[in-house]
């Protein structure tokens, strides 16, 4: 490899990462009076219960996009008819390589949900601002959730979302 370093320092160690099979995916679902919809479950690497948006996987090698329909779907019976990239994000980058692709969902439409058999879910329509009170005082704390919360906020402040 020409020489090249690929340890911090270029010192001698053991270092690996942990690489996923799929792409992260999340969804901030917005609807016309700025409802979002959370999904609440515990967590078990947390030992602790959780609300964070609609997450779920798509398989490396697929569309990101129709993961998120999917996912969004699955967790809480809606479709949605517009849809924008918001983030891509690097979850724990000092020890895996996972990647999160995370949009925003408008022009909703409610289905029939499907969860996964090993999801036990709770799904509740919040106010946006009260979703941000909850990120900002710590109530949410799944990053991808975060994220979001924090990027359609500074959007509605510039005016960038109607």
């Amino acid at each position: 490899d020409g020489g090249a370093c690929h340890l911090p320092g270029c010192g001698k160690g053991f270092y690996g990462k942990v690489h996923f099979k799929n792409t992260a995916v999340g969804v901030m679902v917005l609807d016309e009076q700025l409802n979002t919809y959370l999904v609440g479950q515990y967590r078990f690497a947390l030992s602790a219960y959780s609300w964070e948006i609609p997450e779920g996987g798509a398989p490396i090698g697929t569309d990101p996009l129709e993961g998120a329909k999917r996912e969004l779907l699955e967790e809480t019976g809606l479709m949605a008819k517009t849809w924008r990239m918001l983030h891509t994000l690097h979850l724990s980058n000092s020890v895996t390589d996972e990647l999160a692709i995370v949009y925003l969902a408008t022009g909703l439409t409610q289905h029939e949900a499907a969860p996964e058999e090993t999801e036990q879910l709770v799904v509740k329509k919040f106010s946006f601002e009260e979703v941000y009170q909850m990120a900002e005082n710590g109530a949410i704390t799944d990053v991808i959730s975060v994220a979001a919360i924090i990027k359609v906020r500074l959007l509605l402040a510039e005016g960038k979302l109607k």
